[in-house]
């Protein structure tokens, strides 16, 4: 009786010890998992910026995974939802807008870079050149297309309305001399546009994706120095609550390094501006 007394106690000891092991496993992957930041990021330049920032976090312990998207919605639902840890893509006036159209709680915690817009030239190589009548494409969310506008009346093109600012659309156009026809095209659209239309003003992510150099390819920008800069820098947003996180912070930091800041002036000659 005391033989498999002694035996029963032992396989209960093995039992327990394995259960131990196991938790501890279960702990270790858990923890794994946490040091894991999940963002969504538009191809160009956004997931190539994240990329450079990469090595950064892994000196930090965490392990940066790039979601790659080609549209400014899903990115933003994703986040909203807890599939991502965040998103860089967008700048604030346009995550604001999201939040009121869709019903979402993003917030924005840092400001990474500013992205000119640029007019480029499609059948029209210069603004002299514009006939009456003429065609630029704009993009046709609300806050790009008001952007899209403002360049156009930088370079005397169209007048807005005096109140019209920051939400500006083509109703808000009050002189037109040229009677140019503006086309609201998706902005991820734009660049395969050019050929379609006169001019096109493009946002910066998009333009360097069609291998479009603003410095040299650009008709006119927007001033780096303009309000623009500071109002339509892209940002890194995450869920209302999140913004304390530790591991947002740590990706924060490492957006926002030398080494980052240097990668982008290298790499983007003018389109990608470190606003840090």
């Amino acid at each position: 009786m005391k033989k498999v007394l002694v035996m029963l106690l032992a396989a209960l000891s093995i039992f327990a010890l394995a259960s131990c092991g196991g938790n501890d496993e279960a702990a270790e992957n858990d923890n794994a998992e946490s040091t894991t930041i999940k963002v969504g990021a538009s191809v160009t330049p956004h997931a190539e910026i994240l990329e450079a920032a990469k090595p950064l976090l892994e000196e930090q312990g965490y392990t940066l995974e790039i979601v790659e998207f080609n549209d400014y919605v899903q990115p933003n639902l994703n986040v909203d939802s807890g599939e991502l840890d965040a998103n860089y893509f967008q700048h604030k006036p346009y995550m604001d807008e999201f939040n009121e159209e869709n019903d979402t709680n993003l917030v924005a915690v840092a400001a990474i870079h500013y992205e000119p817009f640029g007019l480029y030239p499609g059948k029209t190589a210069t603004v002299e050149e514009l006939a009456d009548g003429a065609s630029i494409a704009i993009p046709n969310d609300g806050t790009n297309e008001a952007r899209a506008l403002l360049l156009l009346q930088q370079e005397g093109l169209i007048t807005l309305s005096e109140d019209a600012g920051l939400s500006a659309t083509k109703v808000d156009i009050a002189e037109n001399p040229k009677n140019l026809d503006i086309k609201e095209i998706e902005a991820a659209q734009l660049a395969r546009s050019l050929s379609d239309v006169d001019m096109a003003v493009i946002n910066g992510n998009y333009a360097i994706e069609a291998g479009l150099v603003v410095g040299t390819d650009a008709i006119a920008t927007e001033d780096a120095d303009s309000i623009a800069a500071e109002t339509y820098a892209n940002v890194v947003a995450v869920k209302a609550g999140n913004e304390e996180n530790e591991a947002i912070k740590a990706l924060v930091e490492a957006l926002q390094s030398d080494e980052v800041k240097q990668f982008m002036e290298e790499t983007y000659n003018g389109a990608v501006i470190p606003m840090f």
